[in-house]
């Protein structure tokens, strides 16, 4: 059942999804003595790991189940050929089955010599991971039936997986119209820019940025299309040690550090660090709480030896924290992980392989949003979410100059950030100590002498604002962040494959002149010259479009049609935070917490505040 929108003393709750607790905390993690297997005994097939690690991933994601609240209709046939319908409830769901409740007597006995069933059910969106959202109507096998004193329930088994079910009756479609509407959309820009080529003597400034930012756009969506994942190497497992900065997480840290530690990887390979940056919240008990959780599920995954924590006396920022983290560990790669950020138990294998290329210097894993359905504001972010990954950052890597590996998930090799730790952490800009944008610094620090890579298959997800306020002061940090570091990454760019440096500079110039471009259109134009920009929203119907569709063709989610949703909260909104940029872009503030650059502009703004006061109450004002 997953966890209904509601406010609660002005605070908006989350939805998320709800996986049914395994019965063993860390149920991912290999076996040393090879008493139990770590794949889903609800599973049929036992699958060896060590000869095709893919499809143990598949069949192991195919059985983690959800707390649902569903209405199911049963329909049996008898050996007769008399069918029967009873109404149920479905209790959890996975890919290859679901468990239901009924209240109406001997029902299960009416299923045990039922000749043949059926389930009818839609799966709301929400209630399990996008793209499964559907109505449903599939024959399944009755596995077993369980008791208890309060209620009766039975357990089935779908006769093909829901992914199956998907690709048959749903995906088909969805990927035809999607195909359709992308060919259309492509076409329709390419023919769009052609005419701006024929009225390029008339306004060359502005045809030539339209040319310059479909050109852009497209490009990202046909490299992005040729990007491929590294494949899993079973022989190539580094040591890794992953490291959890914390700051005012109480709420989610417990989530973060289990999805750290439950990872399908040698136990001897892998070590988790917890950073707090001096919280003034709950967070420091709740990680020691989860600490002693784990050591309490016995000796056998070792987590005296390779899961620990530090607690700063004094808060010094997220970076600081970082390199604490990097200065203890004990492996060659590290892996820096989000405090609000949760791990699919097969992302760091996954994380790891680009790391064979020895000149790879870091790599971004997938962030997907955990809390999708809470309202528009995260449904249109997921859609953002996976294309900025699944296109813009697949696009970059297909060069192996990805310019942000971000701070959700990303691994980089120890040495790579001892060598710059003091570079990094003691960063400055226009005199101003950087305090956040740590991600991309340390982007621009790797890249400027190794390569670096996306892994899509290295999925993790995070909590992202449900509030407009919220939101936007996170946007306008990275707006700052993304300015300051792309002049920074100018400066060696032009070094890379030329695709790639051409690309870069092109991405720089078109968010940066955006705000000129569409006020000369949509308020010069129609004001001065007193005409319509049709053109112009035409096109950014198209891009919005394409954005939408890609989402629809590649992840068949019904969040799709919120690529347009984006696009104009963008246009109206996000658009307009740049030009603030331009001119703030060497603040140090974080704005969505308070750090002690925060603090200190609360300060500035409080004694502005009482000066003026006492100016009011003197008369001067």
């Amino acid at each position: 059942m997953r966890e209904r929108y509601k406010k609660k003393k002005g605070r908006i709750e989350d939805v998320l999804l709800k996986p049914k607790e395994d019965r063993r905390k860390l149920s991912n993690v290999p076996d040393k003595t090879n008493t139990r297997s770590n794949i889903d005994r609800r599973n049929i097939t036992e699958i060896d790991r060590n000869t095709d690690m893919e499809a143990f991933i598949k069949s192991a994601k195919s059985g983690i189940r959800y707390q649902v609240d569903y209405e199911v209709l049963l329909i049996l046939k008898d050996k007769k050929g008399k069918k029967r319908k009873i109404h149920t409830r479905g209790i959890d769901i996975s890919a290859s089955g679901i468990l239901l409740r009924c209240n109406e007597e001997k029902w299960l006995e009416a299923v045990e010599y039922a000749k043949k069933i059926w389930i009818k059910f839609e799966i709301t969106p929400g209630s399990m991971p996008e793209g499964y959202e559907m109505k449903v109507k599939i024959p399944v096998h009755f596995v077993r039936a369980v008791k208890t004193d309060e209620e009766t329930m039975g357990g089935f088994a779908f006769e093909k997986t829901l992914a199956q079910y998907a690709a048959k009756r749903k995906d088909a479609m969805m990927l035809t119209t999607a195909s359709i509407l992308i060919t259309f959309i492509c076409v329709f820009i390419v023919m769009m820019r052609a005419e701006s080529v024929i009225y390029f003597k008339f306004n060359k400034g502005l045809y030539l940025y339209s040319i310059i930012a479909a050109t852009f756009l497209l490009s990202r969506y046909f490299f992005g299309a040729m990007y491929k994942v590294t494949p899993i190497d079973m022989e190539f497992e580094p040591g890794v040690t992953i490291i959890i900065p914390c700051f005012n997480e109480e709420k989610w840290i417990k989530r973060t550090i289990l999805s750290c530690v439950n990872q399908d990887y040698p136990m001897d390979k892998l070590e988790v660090i917890v950073v707090d940056d001096c919280s003034n919240d709950h967070s420091v008990e709740k990680i020691k709480e989860t600490i002693q959780e784990l050591k309490s599920e016995g000796s056998r995954y070792e987590i005296e030896n390779r899961v620990s924590y530090i607690v700063q006396r004094e808060n010094k920022g997220k970076r600081e924290a970082l390199c604490e983290g990097v200065k203890v560990a004990k492996h060659e790669l590290v892996v820096f992980v989000d405090s609000d950020s949760f791990l699919d138990p097969f992302a760091i294998r996954n994380l790891i392989q680009p790391f064979r290329d020895s000149k790879m210097g870091g790599v971004a894993g997938r962030c997907d949003v955990a809390n999708t359905y809470t309202n528009y504001l995260t449904k249109m972010q997921s859609v953002r979410y996976y294309i900025a990954f699944r296109v813009m950052k697949a696009a970059e890597a297909y060069f192996d100059a990805v310019t942000c590996l971000s701070g959700p998930l990303s691994a980089y090799r120890r040495q790579i950030v001892l060598d710059h730790m003091e570079e990094w952490r003691n960063q400055k800009f226009l005199g101003q100590r950087a305090t956040f944008g740590d991600d991309r610094a340390m982007t621009n620090i790797v890249l400027s002498h190794y390569r670096t890579g996306y892994q899509d298959t290295a999925y993790c997800s995070t909590i992202v604002p449900n509030t407009n306020k919220v939101f936007l002061k996170q946007q306008m940090r990275w707006k700052r962040s993304w300015l300051r570091e792309s002049i920074m990454a100018g400066k060696f760019m032009w070094r890379k494959e030329p695709f790639a440096a051409l690309f870069f500079y092109i991405g720089l110039f078109v968010p940066v002149a955006a705000p000129v471009v569409v006020v000369y259109n949509l308020i010069y134009v129609p004001i001065i010259q007193h005409i319509f920009p049709t053109t112009f929203l035409v096109g950014l119907l198209l891009m919005s479009g394409l954005m939408s569709v890609v989402q629809l063709l590649l992840r068949r989610s019904t969040t799709w049609w919120y690529g347009f949703v984006f696009c104009i909260y963008y246009e109206l909104i996000l658009l307009w935070q740049m030009p603030v940029a331009w001119f703030t872009f060497w603040k140090s503030t974080w704005g969505t917490r308070l750090t002690p650059a925060d603090i200190a502009e609360e300060e500035k703004k409080k004694q502005k505040e009482q000066e003026k006061q006492k100016k009011r109450l003197r008369g001067e004002v």
